[in-house]
């Protein structure tokens, strides 16, 4: 042990033998047993061994003591990793994926920091995870950050597993119960799951037309008596006095016709088809859940609550005005027809419904929700453009030179209008400039506002892609079963 003391660099083959293993006792008295890791070492020159390592070809130098830091691991195990050494060229080869290796090489000189390499597809890079034996932890971590769903079988030895069942999905025990929920949750388990799936996207886009076209006067009677009458036209005589000042207010001797029950609407028995399918679903898919509690805090099924509240509130709010007198219903009728032009417009979120069956729309919602930071950021940004610009260029526009010219910008808050669509180049043209000052301002208001929205931009396109391509991988990997 005194020659491997006091040499700086052990000759060759002695280095051969002490990394293969095979001189133990100089091994367990100089460096101590490799399960024990860095502060089992006793001496700091076999520590500061140089390993070549050769992957396909690239060739890799570490220490020995970085690989020693996870010590059951293949590359830091003296015996695992033994069968792997080439003697005529003094180094370990491994036949494996490059790109992923450097990675891999990462894990261990940053103690346990795993990235998985943009340009390798998640499936590979699981696979050198697996080879390596880089742990349950190593494996843990990366399946959360990817997503990636994966078969107990292919990563036992990484303890996947163990994974696969804390993150198993829950399936009613009973036996009804569960084909009910596969048959309206899962459109894939089955040809009838897959037909409910087609009468649901079908009934959603029913129920979207029509809440378009039911806004259309020609289209819906009930419409033009939802409007507000016009103001009479009042005309004046030479004089200056209003003709119709003193005229009489004509009388309509007609008798006017008696409106129809709203029950006789179309657009509402359509809409009463297109809820009663809506209720039985979600229903079912109440009835038949195994956590309840989780079912009901879901964002999904929230969406699908609040699609269908609307017609309630809704045909509640026209039967009571139906039942009470008309002298009586006409003091309310302009509340009730406010709170119901209110309450039609959350019917729109029933378009967001889509996202149970769209891969797109699941993938645009996780994109923003990773992306919510830089989004506020945005925000953040943005408004301080908006105090800013919109301050400026009211004092520019209300200067002493200005003076006698009309001004779009009677205050700063008016201005704030203008400043948002000048920082998104929308340019509306309902509020401008008229002087020179004003305009400069404009100018740099319009490119301070190309900069912000620029900014954030390469973080959301890169999040997208990341949940893209990590559904690509899940897909090609059910494809190949």
């Amino acid at each position: 042990m005194d020659a491997v003391d006091n040499a700086e660099i052990p000759p060759s083959h002695d280095t051969t033998a002490f990394l293969m293993g095979d001189n133990t006792s100089d091994c367990q008295n100089c460096c101590g047993n490799f399960t024990n890791g860095i502060n089992g070492f006793e001496d700091e020159d076999c520590c500061r061994i140089i390993i070549t390592i050769n992957v396909s070809g690239q060739i890799y130098e570490t220490q020995l003591r970085t690989l020693q830091r996870f010590p059951e691991t293949l590359l830091g195990h003296p015996d695992k990793r033994k069968r792997y050494y080439d003697p005529m060229k003094d180094q370990y080869f491994f036949d494996r994926n490059r790109p992923s290796f450097d990675a891999i090489l990462h894990f261990y000189q940053s103690g346990g920091r795993l990235r998985r390499p943009l340009n390798v597809p998640v499936d590979v890079f699981a696979d050198e995870i697996q080879f390596f034996q880089l742990g349950v932890e190593a494996m843990s971590i990366y399946q959360e950050n990817e997503g990636y769903v994966f078969e107990a079988d292919a990563f036992s030895a990484c303890g996947a597993s163990l994974l696969n069942e804390k993150n198993k999905e829950v399936l009613p025990t009973n036996k009804y119960q569960r084909a009910v929920w596969l048959l309206f949750e899962k459109s894939d388990s089955s040809t009838a799951a897959r037909i409910v799936a087609i009468i649901s996207i079908s009934v959603i886009f029913l129920s979207i037309i029509c809440f378009c076209l039911e806004t259309v006067p020609d289209l819906n009677p009930q419409m033009k008596r939802m409007e507000p009458d016009p103001e009479p036209e009042v005309f004046k005589c030479c004089c200056g006095n209003d003709i119709n000042s003193t005229a009489e207010p004509a009388v309509d001797v007609t008798e006017q016709p008696e409106e129809p029950h709203f029950t006789t609407n179309p657009f509402w028995i359509v809409e009463t088809v297109c809820i009663c399918w809506f209720t039985v679903e979600l229903v079912s898919r109440f009835l038949s859940s195994p956590e309840k509690k989780k079912f009901c805090f879901d964002c999904l099924n929230i969406i699908d609550l609040i699609a269908i509240i609307p017609y309630f509130v809704t045909t509640a709010s026209l039967a009571s005005a139906a039942a009470e007198d008309a002298p009586a219903a006409t003091g309310q009728k302009g509340i009730s027809l406010a709170f119901i032009r209110v309450v039609r417009l959350v019917r729109v979120f029933r378009i967001f419904k889509l996202s149970r069956h769209s891969t797109g729309l699941q993938i645009l919602g996780q994109t923003l929700k990773s992306s919510f930071r830089e989004l506020g950021l945005l925000l953040f940004f943005v408004l301080i453009g908006v105090v800013l610009f919109s301050s400026a260029v009211y004092f520019a526009e209300n200067t002493d030179s200005n003076t006698g010219k009309s001004t779009y910008f009677k205050s700063i808050p008016d201005a704030f209008w203008w400043a948002i669509v000048t920082m998104t180049t929308v340019g509306y043209g309902d509020m401008h400039p008229v002087t020179v000052q004003g305009k400069v301002v404009g100018s740099v208001c319009a490119l301070t506002g190309i900069l912000c929205l620029a900014l954030p931009v390469p973080v959301i396109v890169s999040n997208f892609m990341f949940f893209y391509q990590r559904d690509v991988a899940n897909k090609k990997r059910e494809q190949g079963k």
